[in-house]
């Protein structure tokens, strides 16, 4: 997969970022392109060989219309979560791995889903902010929006599924 400059993309676990800069270099003697990008959130700096975008989870943000999609999987789609704490853990976190924004959503509506019967522990309840960041962040970028609005969004379509979030700190701007 090819990018092009000023794209804004997806790299799993971390957010969005921003492509500032393609460059070339060589690794074992051979030439590699490089894509440099900037995570927007936290403004670390990320340089990724063309041949491992595939194999780090680096992917275009997604469509305007998928957004209402993943909104409505919040509002109508399963919560399933595995009962046993370990299965479940790394069930989730091979979805946050995964870079995908619907597994991202997974995650989020199966720990929120658990919070209503339970206590999370401490590291689902990490999961379960990192998730929520890494949504809202992402539905803000694509909708062109603030992750106040988008956060909102998620709250009431969590609401209509019979969830709530717990509550949890702000989310960082």
């Amino acid at each position: 997969m090819e990018f092009k400059l000023g794209e804004k993309v997806v790299y799993p676990n971390h957010g969005v970022g921003l492509i500032e800069q393609i460059s070339f270099g060589y690794v074992n003697g051979r030439s590699e392109r490089f894509y440099m990008l900037r995570i927007v959130s936290s403004g670390l700096k990320v340089m990724v060989p063309q041949a491992s975008v595939g194999s780090v989870g680096l992917r275009p943000t997604i469509r305007s219309t998928q957004a209402g999609e993943v909104l409505s999987y919040l509002e109508k789609g399963p919560s399933n979560s595995h009962h046993d704490w370990k299965h479940r853990f790394k069930e989730n976190s091979d979805r946050m791995r995964s870079g995908s924004l619907m597994e991202v959503a997974a995650v989020l509506k199966g720990l929120v889903a658990l919070s209503r019967t339970k206590p999370l522990s401490f590291r689902e309840k990490k999961m379960l902010e990192r998730a929520k960041y890494l949504l809202v962040s992402e539905l803000a970028t694509v909708r062109n929006t603030s992750e106040r609005a988008v956060e909102s969004n998620i709250v009431r379509a969590l609401a209509k599924a019979k969830l709530q979030m717990p509550e949890a700190g702000v989310l960082p701007e």
